[in-house]
């Protein structure tokens, strides 16, 4: 039996495996993700993005639980950034997420960002397939949480869930991220600290602000529910997934899920037509005899232009 087979088996090494052979860019975990791709497309992914120190993983955890005593098969993709020195990540999201590890029921697997800016690792939409293809019920995704830049979320994810919490001048940094763009769920975090109150009459108005300035394309501020939540303490967690499935099914009755698809794909195409028109443009440039240390000398000493180097690796 292939690998492709076992992950629709539900078979747990298997899927970490090719998730393995995924997150190192190899290129078997492509034929398996060919095999999968006509069997998925049956889970609900949901993200969850915010500022850093808001409770996202915490959130995450919670969540977990909550899906899991309603009887849903859980998957995650934990997202960390990567070092620029040392090409390492902190995958710290699995030390919170503890208490799910030796259920069968739950599959935690962290992702490190590998320089990808948005907020997301390019591997997480591949990773996400092999989950929805395993059989997972509802595919929990949580950004690294770099702020201005963690807006690729909502071309992955069904359902963006943007964590805020009172205090941290959130409604200003929501402006500056676009935040307003992406959110479809706003959970007020630590909602037990003062100024929860106002950090949801701030968030409403902006919305309400955006929507009398018609707001993104195919965007309805109107349906964005902002939810107040302690998540340490599970106060709130049900509403706040009470809010991500009322977003969902005002999806499948409008239409909007199969845009929200069709904007996942175009993504992914591009990003795939990104990546091999690079690498073809660097192979080619191997086959003239130049090596991007040399290039790059070159270009330092203004002995040529990187516009025409590009030039001539991208002409047929």
């Amino acid at each position: 039996m292939g690998l492709a087979d076992r992950v629709l088996a539900g078979e747990t090494r298997a899927a970490a495996r090719l998730m393995r052979l995924i997150d190192d860019a190899l290129p078997a975990a492509e034929a398996e993700l060919r095999v999968l791709f006509p069997k998925t497309g049956r889970a609900q992914i949901v993200g969850i993005t915010g500022n850093p120190g808001a409770g996202k993983s915490t959130l995450v955890d919670r969540l977990i639980a909550h899906l899991r005593a309603a009887g849903k098969t859980v998957g995650v993709l934990a997202v960390d950034p990567t070092s620029p020195f040392t090409g390492g990540a902190i995958l710290g999201d699995r030390i919170r997420m503890q208490d799910h590890a030796l259920d069968p029921g739950v599959f935690i697997r962290s992702l490190a960002t590998r320089g990808q800016l948005g907020g997301l690792s390019r591997a997480t939409s591949d990773c996400a397939r092999v989950l929805d293809a395993m059989g997972k019920d509802v595919i929990l995704i949580e950004t690294v949480g770099v702020g201005q830049d963690e807006v690729e979320i909502c071309r992955l994810a069904h359902t963006t869930v943007v964590v805020v919490v009172p205090g941290l001048g959130d409604d200003i940094q929501a402006i500056k991220a676009g935040i307003l763009e992406v959110a479809d769920v706003f959970a007020v975090n630590k909602a037990d600290r003062e100024g929860a109150d106002r950090t949801v009459r701030d968030l409403r108005s902006m919305l309400e602000l955006s929507q009398s300035r018609g707001g993104p394309a195919g965007k309805d501020d109107s349906e964005v529910q902002i939810v107040k939540c302690v998540a340490s303490r599970d106060e709130g967690v049900t509403d706040v997934w009470a809010a991500v499935e009322a977003h969902y099914k005002h999806l499948q009755q409008g239409g909007g899920l199969l845009e929200r698809e069709k904007l996942r794909a175009r993504t992914e195409l591009l990003e795939i037509l990104r990546e091999r028109l690079l690498r073809e443009a660097v192979a080619r440039l191997a086959q003239q005899g130049a090596r991007l240390d040399d290039l790059s000398l070159r270009i330092a000493r203004r002995e040529v232009d990187p516009y025409t180097v590009a030039e001539e690796a991208v002409r047929t």
